[in-house]
């Protein structure tokens, strides 16, 4: 079934489909298997059935994402459904949803489930969870990709319209990257937090997932807005200097700086999507990509990773058996950082931030692979922290950074696996970065995520 936004709007509209239908059709395709762990809690058909019976007698016109469905990564507010984070001890029930899940119900979506994810959003893989690891939705001997593992699985098998997920590292592109998916994380603060499970408070986004560029800034327009209680929340900015739809000018890395891990395919693959930019009217200049870099080395070999400890202390300290193994590594490396080597830490990001923001005098985006490789789950398996250091090659300096990335699809390997590129800009740029992202994906797209339906331009 084709859960394109406008192509459900559409039947909506004619009469011939209605919200009920949908979410007895969906609980049928979904069924009760889950071979590629894709949930942690699916809704049942009659708690699905809820939120569409709400829409009835509702008008279409008013409601953007009338009868929509939607997936939750399990680290983001539903209320009356466990949230677990992929820890079961963890878990809580929360009362009132996450204001931005609230946002989109009110909004007409219609949520589905909750779905699997690498434990306390610590990862990059997909794998890290006693729930299973998550499958990627072409090969399922590959990763999902993660922590976003299931939210982006669930949006390219077509059971969902689009997924919410998480970002604080590159979780909302690398599996968008891995499933042939658009995969956008929003400038820091755009969408409210409140109601979502922290990694590190202070870089945590909201992000989202869709089969194209045009769906995810529809979901975009819904979920955004000020939250007075979200301390981290903050209103857009004008976008006052506007990427051009016709000349624009990108930033490429150094050829010395780019990086593919021996893999011997994406090289090529990256310069056919600089050769499909420059056909859409952008001027490729080279640029130093090493402050990015040296950025993106500070938020796992600095103490940002004492702050995926302090989210969690008081459970990480009373029950560390429940912390899976890989997760319970990577943040227990935490206690080693002083508060002095925090500050050390933060004089050498404001300095590398000041190097970065040169680079934007001469270009109007940056582009990079959203990865230069991707792995099997038995080569995650044997060696973890290398594997999920690869992927963050390109992803890690995001948020520290304070820029807007959107995720697009550019081609495909010879084994059927998809590669995509990272477009990036300063913050409340989004928009801008959906509409070229939207651009790109005319020129390239052929499927909707896994589905093999044809993208239809």
């Amino acid at each position: 079934m084709n859960l394109q936004i406008s192509h459900l709007r559409h039947l909506y509209l004619s009469g011939a489909l209605t919200p009920a239908d949908l979410v007895k059709q969906l609980d049928a395709e979904i069924g009760n298997e889950d071979s590629r762990n894709i949930w942690i809690r699916r809704l049942t058909l009659d708690e699905m059935m809820v939120y569409a019976k709400d829409l009835a007698g509702k008008s279409i016109t008013d409601l953007p994402l009338y009868g929509v469905p939607f997936a939750i990564k399990d680290n983001i507010d539903l209320a009356g459904i466990p949230t677990t984070a992929a820890c079961p001890e963890y878990a809580y029930t929360p009362t009132t949803n996450a204001t931005v899940v609230q946002k989109l119900i009110d909004a007409g979506a219609i949520p589905i489930g909750k779905t699997n994810l690498d434990q306390f959003a610590t990862g990059l893989v997909g794998t890290r969870s006693p729930y299973g690891a998550c499958q990627n939705s072409f090969n399922t001997k590959y990763i999902s990709g993660g922590s976003s593992a299931g939210s982006a699985v669930s949006v390219a098998l077509g059971l969902a319209s689009f997924s919410l997920g998480t970002d604080t590292a590159g979780s909302g592109r690398v599996p968008a990257s891995f499933n042939n998916l658009v995969g956008h994380k929003p400038s820091c603060g755009l969408l409210s937090t409140r109601g979502v499970v922290p990694a590190c408070r202070t870089l945590d986004c909201v992000s989202i997932f869709a089969l194209t560029a045009e769906d995810a800034a529809q979901v975009l327009e819904s979920a955004q807005g000020f939250d007075e209680e979200d301390a981290y929340s903050r209103k857009a900015s004008a976008e006052v200097q506007t990427i051009s739809d016709k000349n624009f000018t990108f930033g490429v890395p150094k050829p010395e700086q780019l990086a593919f891990f021996d893999n011997a395919e994406t090289p090529a693959l990256f310069k056919q999507a600089i050769q499909q930019l420059e056909s859409l009217g952008g001027k490729a200049v080279e640029i130093d990509f090493e402050p990015f870099l040296e950025t993106a080395r500070l938020l796992y070999e600095g103490p940002w990773l004492a702050e995926r400890y302090a989210a969690i202390r008081d459970f990480f300290e009373a029950k560390p058996e429940a912390i899976f193994p890989v997760t319970k590594q990577v943040i227990g490396g935490a206690t080693k950082f002083s508060a002095a080597d925090t500050y050390v830490s933060q004089y050498k990001l404001k300095a590398l931030q000041r190097k970065a923001e040169a680079v934007w005098n001469n270009v109007d985006i940056i582009v990079t692979p959203t990865t230069g490789t991707i792995y099997t789950i038995d080569e995650v398996n044997a060696d973890p922290i290398r594997c999920n250091s690869n992927l963050g090659y390109y992803t890690n300096f995001m948020n520290l950074l304070d820029l807007s990335a959107t995720a697009v699809p550019t081609g495909f390997q010879c084994d059927g696996l998809p590669f995509g590129v990272t477009i990036c800009a300063p913050a409340f740029k989004d928009n801008q970065l959906l509409a070229l992202a939207g651009k790109v994906q005319n020129l390239t797209a052929k499927t909707l995520g896994a589905t093999g339906l044809p993208y239809i331009k």
